[in-house]
């Protein structure tokens, strides 16, 4: 009995993988979308010139900290030890402020980056829906779960081109 159902299965589960065999199965690198296409390139740029902006500030910041330290170091023996252990706290008050600050500004980048690739993935949804319509594509799956594929199978490019001509720019919150 249990042979049976098991010769059941095993030749149901044959038969449905060769019906599978006729449809059309290609891939995308997503990846390669989101570096080359003039929307992913333009939140490049505009997360890139935000990075450069804060990277200054950051630096400017910490070498007033260290400036400011070294002040402090100086005094260390003309103030009282009340004195120095009050300006020693403010000077860590103002390190962790930094720290908080500099976390925050971070975070902030991440969140639009990760915005602004939704929003472009959001756009690529019913472009990929339409061609795969218009080419009788069963399924599409992204290249990094590929690990050999023949490249007349990549659709990248293909799809790259439809994104450009729907959107050049993301806006980013």
């Amino acid at each position: 009995m249990k042979k049976n159902i098991f010769l059941i299965l095993f030749f149901s589960f044959f038969f449905n993988l060769s019906a599978f065999s006729n449809d059309k199965v290609v891939y995308l690198d997503i990846n390669y979308i989101m570096s080359n296409s003039k929307a992913g390139k333009n939140i490049n740029k505009k997360i890139e010139d935000t990075h450069k902006k804060n990277i200054t500030s950051f630096q400017k910041i910490e070498e007033d900290l260290k400036n400011e330290e070294e002040k402090i170091v100086k005094k260390r023996t003309v103030l009282s030890k009340e004195d120095f252990q009050n300006e020693i706290s403010k000077l860590r008050e103002k390190a962790n402020e930094y720290r908080i600050l500099r976390k925050e500004k971070i975070d902030k980048i991440t969140k639009q980056r990760l915005s602004a690739t939704a929003k472009i993935i959001n756009e690529l949804k019913p472009i990929l829906a339409e061609y795969s319509e218009k080419n009788s594509i069963s399924l599409i799956i992204e290249k990094k779960n590929i690990i050999i594929g023949k490249s007349n199978l990549d659709i990248t490019k293909d799809i790259l081109n439809l994104l450009d001509k729907k959107i050049t720019k993301v806006s980013i919150d």
